[in-house]
């Protein structure tokens, strides 16, 4: 556990760090007004600090640099999560306000304007689902309790499950649900299928069939589509203008990374709700283990859509980005919601 003095320390260094890029030392700090200790005071908290793993020290007679500890501890109990200034929460809400025909259009302006404000590099992964809607359901009897249930897209696309038939529904029963499903969800987009499943379905079926809410249940694991994502990037050079990237070699192979679509969703891959923040080796990818990527995910009635995310130096303006993000996503779930209803 920390003292109070060293919570202020480090948070002093870790701020002035991600301003300079320049090892931090003690008489720095002290010339600081919100700080008050002499050097000779946070020049011993600062080696306590670095004995405990929260503080690096790249040169013997250098300052000293915040490790992935001193990061992790930074935005786990120090950050200040209303670093937004009015200028760039006005340009996110100036876009939020627009008319914007294609949800396609949403995620690349939301990319640029996260780039732009941060100077480091944003991804998102946007839903194929939006644009994808049901042109056929069907169900395949494999013995008198099991069908396979599959479901073609627009785009093509079909996908098949194994569902349990409920108890004391017949498959005659099964095939006559399958005939009001397609006549009344063909062409409504899968991010919608459950919602309309149940607004127009459900006092239907509960006229022509026992059993419906086991059967609504059963068409609702049914209709569970698969995630397919579209990624878009932008701000891909932005690493070129960090001071510690002016090795190139190691520029470049955060930039081959980004080439690759199966290595963006390993990053994204298993992510739980709302904010994460890896640093450093935290990540699972090599070529970014001197980086932090940051994700927000947005979502539509409960259903996770898709995810954003900044990637920079571990030396990253934490309490900006995590609010930037905080706002985007929120902000686009209500219009993607508003878009879809």
């Amino acid at each position: 556990m920390l003292t109070d003095r060293q919570r202020m320390i480090l948070n002093a260094i870790i701020d002035d760090y991600i301003r300079s890029a320049e090892p931090v030392g003690s008489r720095s700090i002290s010339k600081r007004g919100d700080v008050g200790f002499s050097p000779a005071t946070i020049r011993n908290e600062m080696a306590d600090l670095e004995e405990l793993g929260f503080l690096e020290q790249p040169h013997t007679s250098a300052g000293r640099i915040p490790s992935t500890k001193g990061y992790r501890y930074y935005v786990d109990h120090l950050v200040n999560f209303n670093e937004v200034n009015e200028q760039d929460l006005t340009k996110v809400r100036s876009f939020f306000s627009e008319k914007v025909n294609e949800m396609e259009q949403v995620i690349q302006h939301a990319a640029m304007i996260l780039s732009n404000l941060t100077n480091y590099t944003s991804i998102l992964l946007g839903p194929e689902m939006f644009s994808t809607s049901l042109k056929h359901f069907s169900l395949v009897p494999l013995d008198a309790t099991s069908a396979v249930a599959i479901i073609v897209t627009n785009t093509g696309h079909v996908e098949n499950r194994t569902i349990q038939i409920p108890p004391g529904v017949s498959m005659e029963e099964m095939e006559k649900v399958v005939r009001i499903l397609n006549t009344k969800l063909v062409g409504v987009p899968l991010i919608r299928l459950k919602s309309k499943l149940h607004a127009e379905m459900g006092q239907e079926l509960d006229r022509y069939i026992d059993h419906c809410e086991e059967v609504l249940g059963v068409l609702d694991k049914a209709l569970q589509s698969d995630d397919e994502h579209r990624i878009f990037l932008s701000g891909t050079t932005n690493m070129l203008t960090q001071p510690e990237f002016k090795d190139v070699d190691k520029v470049k192979t955060i930039l081959d990374l980004l080439d690759e679509t199966p290595a963006i969703m390993k990053m994204f891959s298993a992510l739980p709700s709302g904010i994460q923040v890896r640093i450093g080796t935290e990540n699972d990818q090599e070529a970014i283990a001197n980086c932090s990527l940051i994700t927000a995910t947005y979502s539509v009635d409960g259903q996770s859509l898709g995810t954003i995310g900044i990637l920079g130096p571990t030396r990253m303006e934490y309490g900006k980005v995590i609010s930037l993000l905080n706002i985007i996503s929120k902000d686009m779930a209500l219009m993607l919601g508003r878009w879809y209803k």
